[in-house]
């Protein structure tokens, strides 16, 4: 079975092992990179001179940094696609957006997926970040054909949107018990208990989290905090809002997972970070 060709957009920190493993897979992908280190990193992609450019493929990955972004570059993307050419989009952001774009097809409906994820470049390189699928039956599976390649396990979540609503749930509860744990990591060193120790003691006890192992997989709550800020920020955002929208009433967790060390309010990331992102 002839795999499906890829267009790929955003090859920043995870974007870029993703064309690796595509590559690798044997899809044909082409590539459009603004930073001419990515392009010299990925020389066996068909590398493309403007974004519009992927669109002549048969499925389009987009790994940009949140909405604005998405509205900024994808519409003429999808303007330009074949009817049969399929949106995934790997963004952390509101399912309106989706909706929004799909309808820049010339036939109003265009074929879109969301595919958010929850992982790291490491995960990537792994073949292990964990992707949710949200769209048409027959618009996922293409999806799945391609982001197989560095994604396991690959979760369907049902219509479009519905990925992202399971991603925006998954990235609240992560930030409460990140800040919760990074109290916790507070209270441990006012106890005279190293870092170090009480992260590792988390690790097995009844205590511990993904959230605690992300801090010291990062090197402690230092790098951790510097790593995780501003997508949280953006995240959080667009959970609250979502919650707003649908009047359910999540305000106790949102109030976790916006008071502790994490300030996740603050100014917008600078271009330079957008263009290095790193997502989870």
């Amino acid at each position: 079975m002839r795999l499906p060709t890829v267009g790929f957009l955003g090859a920043g920190q995870i974007g870029e092992p993703m064309v690796e493993r595509l590559l690798a897979a044997g899809h044909r992908v082409s590539l459009y990179a603004r930073r001419a280190e990515v392009r010299e990193r990925l020389p066996a992609a068909r590398l493309v001179a403007d974004p519009v450019d992927v669109a002549a493929s048969d499925v389009v990955v987009s790994c940009l940094y949140d909405d604005a972004q998405m509205l900024d570059v994808l519409p003429e993307i999808v303007a330009a696609m074949d009817p049969s050419t399929v949106l995934v989009s790997h963004t952390t952001g509101r399912p309106g957006t989706l909706d929004r774009l799909a309808a820049y097809a010339p036939g109003g409906e265009a074929a879109v997926v969301d595919a958010a994820f929850s992982g790291t470049a490491e995960a990537v390189r792994a073949g292990r970040l964990v992707v949710y699928l949200g769209g048409e039956p027959e618009h996922v599976a293409r999806a799945r054909q391609v982001v197989r390649a560095y994604a396991d396990p690959v979760l369907t979540t049902g219509g479009r949107g519905s990925a992202l609503r399971v991603k925006l749930l998954n990235n609240l509860l992560f930030a409460a018990t990140a800040q919760l744990t990074l109290g916790g990591v507070e209270a441990g060193k006012a106890l005279g208990i190293e870092e170090s120790i009480l992260l590792d003691a988390l690790a097995v006890g009844s205590g511990g989290s993904t959230a605690g192992r992300y801090i010291a997989a990062r090197g402690g709550a230092e790098a951790f905090i510097a790593t995780v800020t501003r997508f949280l920020r953006k995240d959080l955002e667009a959970c609250a809002d979502l919650l707003a929208e649908s009047g359910v009433d999540l305000s106790a967790v949102l109030s976790a997972a916006r008071s502790g060390p994490i300030q996740v309010g603050g100014p917008s990331p600078s271009e330079t970070e957008l263009l290095n992102e790193d997502h989870h």
